[in-house]
């Protein structure tokens, strides 16, 4: 033996890749013997700044700035670049300041209403034409007078229905509830007239209370307010489950 001494060095370094662009940061592994030109193209897909528009500055393992890359003949392994070294992308393309992204910079068509209600080829008009949503004179006034009958339907049945009254709830797609009804009127809620149920078992969604006001006094999950129309008054007594007996 000579005595002399080999030194391999590894042909790939992995590292951490940021960019002013985002605050995500990859790891990646890269040949020692690509250019810096190849290098940066290889950052492209990685953080989507162009190669042409990228400063590279080099950062130690403990993030302790080292040098710039700066020369795109020069390859990557004759830089200082060590395994968990950091290579930060400046974006000089004007992304990372907002250019492309910031839509308060985007100049806005703007145009008055008077103007917009002339133009012939606007949605406003093709409604019109059409005789869509509210352009529908008809449909609008057969639903308006649709909800003022069942609003006069519902005052009527709230009016019938008294605090004290054992009833039995049906609402469409829920199972049938009996209990005593609490509270009969309009809320701040909701529009309309509504009845404040306390149930017999636990299947309400309150305690007679709707946004920190009570309208009525029970147990959590006993209360819940539901429309008149829904509620049927009657005798209900309460279910006996035998739980007093032996």
């Amino acid at each position: 033996m000579d005595g002399s001494v080999t030194v391999i060095t590894n042909p790939t370094v992995s590292v951490r890749v940021t960019s002013t662009v985002s605050d995500f940061e990859a790891n990646r592994r890269f040949n020692r013997g690509i250019t810096i030109a190849e290098f940066k193209s290889k950052l492209e897909l990685i953080v989507g700044t162009p190669a042409a528009f990228m400063d590279l500055e080099l950062f130690s393992t403990s993030d302790k700035f080292l040098q710039k890359l700066d020369n795109n003949e020069a390859l990557l392994g004759s830089y200082h670049v060590d395994d968990d070294c950091r290579i930060h992308v400046t974006d000089c393309s004007g992304t990372q300041s907002g250019e492309f992204t910031d839509l308060s910079k985007v100049e806005k068509f703007e145009i008055s209403d008077e103007a917009y209600e002339k133009r012939a080829d606007s949605i406003r008009n093709f409604k019109k034409n059409m005789k869509l949503g509210r352009f529908n004179e008809e449909n609008r006034a057969k639903q308006e007078e649709a909800l003022a009958k069942k609003e006069e339907e519902e005052k009527a049945a709230a009016e019938s229905i008294a605090v004290g009254n054992r009833c039995k709830v049906q609402v469409p797609g829920q199972p049938t509830k009996i209990g005593t009804v609490m509270f009969v009127g309009t809320v701040d809620f909701k529009p309309g007239y509504w009845v404040g149920v306390k149930y017999d078992e636990p299947l309400g969604k309150n305690d007679g209370s709707v946004n920190g006001k009570h309208y009525f006094k029970c147990e959590p999950n006993y209360g819940a307010f539901v429309k008149p129309l829904s509620v049927t008054v009657g005798d209900f007594p309460e279910e006996d489950y035998g739980l007093d007996e032996m």
